[in-house]
């Protein structure tokens, strides 16, 4: 009777969980947002930052699946942004520099960006970087190397795509290239987009317009931590693209936040922390969407890979960590560099009229100046002091040609970059207790968050192809 019982309800439960399955209906709107760059460290310090100056968390900790992926290339441990968005977009390893084609970079992949469109979805682009750079490319670009960005463009037109938005398009009129056919814009205008190119034009997209290529900028975004009231952000291009794709058959938007990887690579950790808030604002519009439609959505949060080797935690600073430090850089090393270093390389401005500009946008404050009493703990050291002239006298030795010049001495210090600028990203960063151990990527496993329908598939660990064959799945599209 025991065994009877019991084999009923083995029965029992089968039978449920068959009609569960052929019940089952195909998820019909798909966010996947990629944070470049973005590993545990950088979600860690932006959450902890977060909490120390406005007591509140990063949104997507709250995200109910939660998981970790491997990120290697097939021909490296290490990959790029070009082969780690094709494993996630195609669902299958590549080389380094790969566009949507496999190893030999001879066979095309199908991405699951032109798998939703063939199936009747719309499909979307964002980016704060350039749209035919390598992770957004990955969804609709096939070639042997991502270094074509012409060619990218081409592909971005044919993909038939019905939005992207953001960034704009590199050497769009690259007349040197080979396959050179024209300027990219006038090409989509005449394949049947509507282009804007202004914050205006991007006021009067609408519903219903067509297919749509909407970029804020000539190149990338700036900087979140260098935006103004005036700037085009990541959240108003995903907004935007929510409202232009809605339709009943449902879309697919694939939303980068590409700059917190050009961040980590320069080792700006106050810059990197502003672009992972810049993508989890993005993220609530798909949220806010989510909470209308909460059986048909389901929201993707990963990165490609980690850079910079980013650690929380510095030599000097033991078990303690400032991150409120980071408060008092009002910019990104980029535009320090081309609003001030600029003008020191051309004038030889004196070391310590430079550090007066130094103190006013990091805080950084030398033993000599008078408000050094106050300066708490972004006074220097006689230490650091030293490092910060040594970088500046450099700079002036060099100028922005510095990676021409660079010995493998200036390399470990300060990368390809202009060894003041560095000198200081590195000085305020330790204050704050961390560090980079690399101006390039790193094999770390990054994380995956998943929140509505089908969420539960992402738990656990597992390699970054499987993003695009749960996604199939779930689609309905495998």
């Amino acid at each position: 009777m025991r065994f009877l019982r019991c084999l009923l309800a083995i029965i029992a439960v089968t039978v449920l969980a068959a009609v569960h399955a052929a019940e089952a209906k195909p998820v019909k709107y798909v966010f996947l947002f990629i944070g470049d760059g973005m590993s545990i460290p950088q979600r860690m310090m932006t959450d902890e930052f977060l909490n120390r100056t406005e007591k509140r968390g990063l949104l997507i900790n709250r995200f109910p699946g939660q998981a970790i992926t491997t990120t290697m290339a097939a021909d490296s441990f290490i990959t790029d942004s070009a082969a780690s968005g094709t494993a996630i977009a195609c669902g299958e390893k590549t080389n380094n520099g790969r566009i949507g084609m496999d190893a030999t970079g001879k066979r095309k992949l199908q991405s699951v960006a032109e798998a939703a469109r063939d199936s009747g979805r719309k499909v979307g682009i964002v980016t704060s970087v350039t749209l035919n750079h390598a992770t957004p490319a990955a969804f609709y670009g096939h070639n042997a190397s991502r270094g074509n960005y012409y060619q990218l463009g081409l592909d971005l037109v044919a993909s038939d795509f019905d939005y992207f938005g953001g960034g704009g398009i590199a050497r769009h009129d690259d007349k040197k290239d080979k396959l050179y056919r024209g300027d990219i814009y006038g090409l989509a205008r005449q394949a049947g987009y509507t282009v804007s190119r202004s914050k205006e034009e991007f006021g009067r997209l609408k519903p219903g317009i067509g297919k749509v290529i909407s970029v804020g900028a000539k190149a990338d975004l700036p900087y979140a931590i260098d935006m103004d009231a005036d700037t085009l952000r990541l959240a108003d291009f995903t907004r935007q693209g929510i409202e232009l794709l809605d339709n009943p058959k449902g879309f697919f938007l694939m939303v980068e936040g590409g700059k917190i990887d050009w961040a980590c690579h320069a080792n700006d950790a106050a810059a990197s922390i502003h672009d992972v808030l810049e993508m989890s604002n993005a993220v609530q519009t798909a949220v806010d969407f989510y909470n209308a439609h909460p059986n048909d959505t389901l929201i993707l949060v990963t990165a490609d890979h980690e850079t910079g080797g980013m650690a929380i935690g510095y030599k000097t600073t033991n078990y303690d960590t400032f991150l409120t430090n980071l408060t008092h850089q009002k910019m990104s090393y980029a535009k320090f560099d081309s609003t001030y270093v600029k003008s020191y390389i051309a004038n030889k401005t004196p070391f310590e009229a430079a550090m007066a500009d130094v103190k006013a946008n990091f805080g950084l404050t030398l033993p000599t100046d008078p408000d050094a009493a106050k300066a708490g703990k972004l006074l220097l050291t006689d230490y650091e002091v030293e490092n910060l002239r040594k970088a500046y006298e450099r700079t002036l030795e060099v100028g922005a040609a510095s990676q021409k010049e660079m010995s493998q001495q200036d390399y470990e210090l300060y990368g390809t970059y202009i060894p003041f600028s560095m000198a200081i990203c590195h000085t305020i960063n330790h204050k704050s207790g961390m560090d980079h151990t690399t101006y390039a990527h790193t094999g770390a496993m990054v994380n995956i968050y998943a929140l509505g329908a089908g969420a539960e598939k992402f738990g656990g660990v597992f390699d970054n192809t499987e993003i695009f064959h749960k996604l199939a799945e779930l689609t309905g599209m495998q």
